[in-house]
């Protein structure tokens, strides 16, 4: 039993999707327009091997989207009918755009981690042929979203941008 550590689970849960929320749409934000659509590949490092690898904005759409498939199924919502697969709509493609959808996806999280009580955190969920306990998807959401993030620090970098996250830290 979580007892009464229900509070502070869900708690630490909508704090990390808060913080993990600004440091990804802060990041987003801070990468140029017309760098946007930056791949690794384009820089043809020796001895790397980046074909085919997400562009930046590629990296902000899979997050997005599967923020949105992982919150959907924990929260018994369904999906938009345009998402065909993990990396979101084809129709959005600008970064005003990009950016909106992302947070559209982080407050969609916000929902399903007010609804992760006591009673039902060990509740089985059906996600990708797969059934896990409501709390660990929650978990799997911020785990995913945070390595998403650190793919797009590097892209930052690569492109001269230190991080808002960073800047503000200093």
């Amino acid at each position: 039993m979580l007892g009464n550590n229900r509070f502070h689970f869900q708690l630490q849960l909508k704090d990390s999707s808060i913080k993990l929320k600004s440091d990804i749409v802060t990041s987003g934000a801070a990468m140029p327009e017309d760098k946007f659509y930056f791949t690794p590949e384009s820089l043809h490092l020796k001895n790397s091997d980046f074909k085919g690898v997400r562009t930046f904005a590629g990296q902000i759409m899979h997050l997005a989207t599967d923020n949105i498939l992982i919150w959907s199924s924990s929260a018994g919502d369904s999906v938009r009918a345009d998402i065909t697969d993990v990396n979101g709509p084809k129709s959005i493609k600008t970064k005003a755009d990009i950016l909106k959808y992302l947070k559209g996806s982080f407050d969609l999280g916000r929902k399903a981690i007010s609804m992760v009580t006591e009673k039902n955190a060990m509740d089985m969920i059906e996600f990708r042929g797969r059934n896990l306990p409501r709390l660990d998807l929650a978990f799997y959401a911020l785990t995913h979203a945070n390595e998403h993030y650190g793919q797009m620090v590097v892209y930052l970098r690569m492109c001269g941008i230190i991080p808002p996250p960073t800047v503000n830290e200093r």
